[in-house]
């Protein structure tokens, strides 16, 4: 549970450090400004290490909410046409608030609130979104395409995007330049996702956890059983030692498997898998620990729908040493309303810095080559391909990597399986 939510975050980390472009921005400490939002102006930066699997569709942007201070006005300003959509999740990682374009949310502003609030929203305040916890995180995700003319649109856009106390509430829509916010390098080391479980700590810090989020209807016998141990441990050396040490174990046996996408999710033909509960996971503790560990803060699925490969269509593991294509036949690129890209992480579930500066080809891309007879081939490996190929490579490192499909605002096609992705071919 703990792995799921990571309640532990908001302790010690500023929002700028969560919104994790690679250089971390907006240090506002959470102990003394909390509710407040930072956006990104551009893609997320591949030295980013504080979250996996970033995706370098969108403008991303990142709040964490303390409710248990005070209601949040979350400001939507107008989108026209482009895509767009708020991610709202609670302690669990559930999302308590649709907001996007699939939504049909008219521009305005809405109140967050927790679950013991029991004031009026001001006038002016179009909606009420009422959280279970009072520790969520909101995540604006703006579409972008590839080109500098859109980079310059967007930016009057992402200047609308606003979230703050509702002390700071006066009616007036509000807008920020978010390239002027103050810079500062990077905090994330090694290769790998930044560790925010330490599994010694775990049982320590799940007491806090438990006092944090409400039991389900059926939990409580659960919420019970867990707390008369953790009372126990507290009074027995002996006891609190072997729960460390089951942490330890299970952090190693049970959740480092989960990182790798064939080890859990829904079989899909060629080896993919899938989820079909992001978001509102509930009680399905198994698919939400193991999203925690690979991919934390999916949407939901009617809002995005995500595809996961570590394998080509023989089974063998995806390595960057070998060439490999892709190939959606015309008429078969993943069925959406908002757009799709295929992105390619290396082992740890991050960017491979690589010259052409390409993490994922889709949508926003406006230089892909398609065959003639209406298809699209995409091609991977750590070494370019032919030429004419280049427009559509995806590079890789020379190591084991893994494959990631995103279709935002997905049509029936996809919802109900009658559309999966085609398989990875290796190629000689």
């Amino acid at each position: 549970m703990l792995y799921a939510t990571r309640t532990d975050i908001h302790h010690d980390l500023t929002v700028g450090q969560l919104c994790c472009n690679g250089l971390i921005r907006a240090p506002d400490p959470l102990g003394v400004a909390g509710n407040q939002l930072a956006m990104l102006s551009d893609y997320i930066q591949p030295e980013e290490r504080l979250v996996a699997c970033p995706n370098q569709d969108v403008v991303y942007g990142f709040a964490i909410l303390t409710l248990d201070r005070e209601p949040v006005v979350l400001q939507v300003p107008d989108f026209g046409d482009r895509f767009w959509v708020y991610q709202v999740v609670n302690q669990r990682t559930d999302s308590f608030a649709s907001l996007g374009k699939m939504y049909g949310t008219k521009p305005g502003l809405y109140l967050l609130v927790g679950p013991d609030w029991k004031g009026q929203a001001p006038a002016g305040i179009q909606g009420v979104f009422r959280s279970p916890t009072n520790i969520g995180v909101v995540i604006p995700r703006v579409f972008l395409n590839d080109t500098e003319e859109d980079r310059k649109a967007v930016q009057e856009i992402v200047s609308g995007i606003s979230l703050y106390p509702l002390s700071w509430f006066d009616g007036k829509v509000k807008s920020k330049d978010w390239k002027t916010i103050p810079h500062f390098p990077s905090t994330s080391t090694g290769e790998e996702e930044t560790k925010w479980v330490d599994a010694e700590q775990f049982f320590d810090a799940l007491p806090k956890v438990l006092d944090e989020v409400p039991a389900l209807p059926g939990e409580e016998a659960l919420y019970t059983n867990i707390r008369s141990v953790l009372a126990a441990a507290g009074t027995d050396q002996k006891l609190k030692e072997s729960l460390k040490q089951v942490g330890i174990a299970a952090d190693k046996e049970l959740m480092a498997p989960l990182f790798e996408f064939r080890n859990y999710g829904i079989p899909l033909p060629g080896n993919w898998t899938t989820q079909s509960n992001g978001a509102q996971f509930e009680a399905d503790y198994f698919t939400r620990a193991a999203v925690a560990k690979s991919n934390i803060f999916v949407n939901k699925p009617s809002e995005t729908k995500y595809f996961y490969q570590d394998l080509d269509g023989a089974g063998a593991r995806l390595n960057g040493n070998n060439r490999y294509a892709i190939t959606f036949t015309k008429g078969l690129l993943p069925p959406v309303r908002g757009f799709w890209s295929l992105t390619l992480y290396n082992k740890f579930h991050f960017f491979q810095p690589n010259e052409l500066k390409r993490y994922s080809l889709g949508t926003k891309n406006k230089t892909l080559q398609f065959a003639e007879d209406g298809s699209l081939t995409i091609y991977l490996s750590a070494t370019p391909p032919e030429k004419d190929k280049v427009s559509n490579w995806l590079p890789a490192p020379h190591d084991d990597f893994s494959l990631y499909i995103r279709s935002y605002w997905p049509e029936a096609a996809i919802i109900e399986r009658k559309w999966t992705p085609p398989p990875v071919h290796p190629q000689q």
